[in-house]
C-alpha cells in the first residue's frame, strides 16, 4: 500500500502481510535525519521491518532494488504465504 500511516507517521510503502515498511529516501529527508531514526525505532518497537532506498537508485536502478526486496524476502521465508490479493 503506497503512503500508509502507522502511529504518528506516514510511511511511503507498507505491505501488511511481511510486517514490511519500504521507504524512498529523497530530497525530502535532507536534514532530517534524527527524524527518520525515531520513525525507523518506532516502527520496528512495532514489529516491522523498514527496508530504505535512495530515490536516485529506484529512478535509476529499479532492478538493484527489486533484487534488494527479493533477498530480504528470501531470508525470513519460513513457510509460503499464499498469493498477494489486490492492495496488499
Amino acid at each position: 500500500m503506497r503512503q500508509k500511516p502507522i502511529g504518528n507517521y506516514i510511511v511511503d510503502f507498507y505491505c501488511s502481510r511481511l510486517e514490511l515498511v519500504i521507504e524512498i529516501d529523497g530530497e525530502s529527508h535532507d536534514g532530517r535525519f534524527q527524524y527518520d531514526v525515531e520513525r525507523q525505532r518506532f516502527l520496528e518497537s512495532i514489529g516491522l521491518a523498514v527496508l530504505r532506498f535512495n530515490d536516485v537508485d529506484v529512478k535509476k536502478d529499479i532492478g538493484a532494488v527489486l533484487t534488494a526486496i527479493e533477498g530480504w524476502m528470501k531470508e525470513r521465508e519460513t513457510t509460503p504465504l499464499p498469493p498477494f490479493t489486490k492492495g496488499e
